[in-house]
């Protein structure tokens, strides 16, 4: 029963916020290019103020795995690299621990878009 409780806070919370995402599609002329760039910039901001920890804590990956979580690595690595190396150590700590998930975007949007045409959003 514990696991149940624990799936359906993760699906919850990751649910949440990729609704918020779908909502600000939908509703505004933000192209989803926007929409991510303010994703990450909140996930920095949850962070840098301490207030995304407690999220992950109660939602584990529901708060992790959405784009938020990217920002929230983002900034971890950049508050450490200035801790341990000064003001170069904010670009090299905020690209050290993402750099595994820009890998994987990279290399995935390379192969897709070998597959696919994209298109153009229509207003």
């Amino acid at each position: 029963m514990d696991i149940f409780l624990t799936y359906l806070k993760v699906f919850c919370v990751g649910g949440f916020i990729c609704m918020l995402g779908q909502i600000l599609i939908i509703k505004t002329k933000m192209t989803s290019s926007r929409i991510l760039v303010l994703f990450v910039c909140i996930g920095a901001v949850l962070e840098a103020l301490g207030l995304y920890e407690p999220l992950i804590d109660f939602a584990k990956a529901g708060a992790i795995v959405p784009i938020t979580g990217f920002g929230r690595s983002l900034a971890k690595g950049a508050i450490q690299g200035l801790k341990e190396m000064g003001l170069l150590g904010v670009f090299a700590g905020g690209l050290t621990a993402t750099a595994a998930g820009i890998t994987c975007a990279v290399i995935s949007a390379f192969i897709f878009a070998l597959i696919f045409n994209s298109k153009t959003k229509k207003y």
